[in-house]
């Protein structure tokens, strides 16, 4: 059985210690991100814990990284940059989330320190697994997981409040749109391998689902099947 990390285990030592998160956090305040709950969060999830120990000491360096099975867990900016503007418009109870590639687990962590109930999907079954040990180790009892295409989302959860897809499709699938509140929002990275815009989705007066692109980005394809 898996023992809960303790906060000493979490922490760790050396390049793990509060002082180098902090000056992570800086770094995101100073490149535009003011959602200040997000750097909060951000500040206190162990980013270390969700890659493998041989690139630990670069965890907290605004940079993507590797997690295996051709993934990566996404820069920290890039994670700050989605989720505020996930929340942007999000009940005051937080609401509820559906995230579309779990990869490591990190995003999915960081949203439940902010969300009341984090759905995510994962294709790769190996990545999920050492996803929802990392969850259960660090206590996270509001994150619900599923091995499947992201393609269809989570119709039998739905509707959700938000959607994150943490990598790029080439056109947002349609069917997403429908799994959404009618006040909710998805966030996803959109375009192919020349270049990739990461654009806010929402409906307007009319009800009809508009387009606001936030940055230019980079990420890894968005393919169906599982593995």
């Amino acid at each position: 059985m898996l023992k809960r990390l303790t906060e000493t285990e979490i922490v760790g030592v050396g390049m793990t210690s509060q002082r180098t998160r902090d000056r992570l956090i800086d770094r995101l305040r100073a490149k535009g991100i003011r959602n200040e709950r997000v750097l909060e969060v951000m500040r206190r999830t162990p980013r270390h814990l969700f890659m493998d120990e041989a690139l630990s000491t670069r965890a907290y360096e605004d940079v993507s990284l590797p997690i295996g099975h051709g993934q990566t867990i996404s820069q920290p900016f890039v994670v700050a940059r989605m989720t505020e503007a996930l929340l942007d418009g999000l009940p005051p109870s937080g609401g509820r989330i559906l995230e579309l590639g779990t990869g490591s687990g990190y995003q999915a962590a960081v949203l439940a320190g902010l969300v009341a109930e984090v759905y995510t999907v994962e294709r790769i079954g190996a990545l999920l697994e050492r996803a929802r040990e990392r969850f259960r180790q660090l206590g996270l009892r509001n994150i619900w997981t599923r091995h499947a295409d992201g393609h269809a989302g989570w119709s039998d959860a739905a509707p959700f409040d938000g959607i994150l897809v943490t990598a790029a499709p080439e056109e947002v699938p349609p069917g997403l749109f429908g799994q959404l509140t009618r006040a909710g929002c998805l966030v996803a990275p959109v375009g192919g391998r020349g270049g990739q815009q990461l654009v806010r989705y929402a409906r307007d007066v009319e009800g009809r689902m508009r387009g606001q692109v936030l940055d230019m980005v980079s990420f890894v394809p968005f393919v169906g099947g599982r593995a």
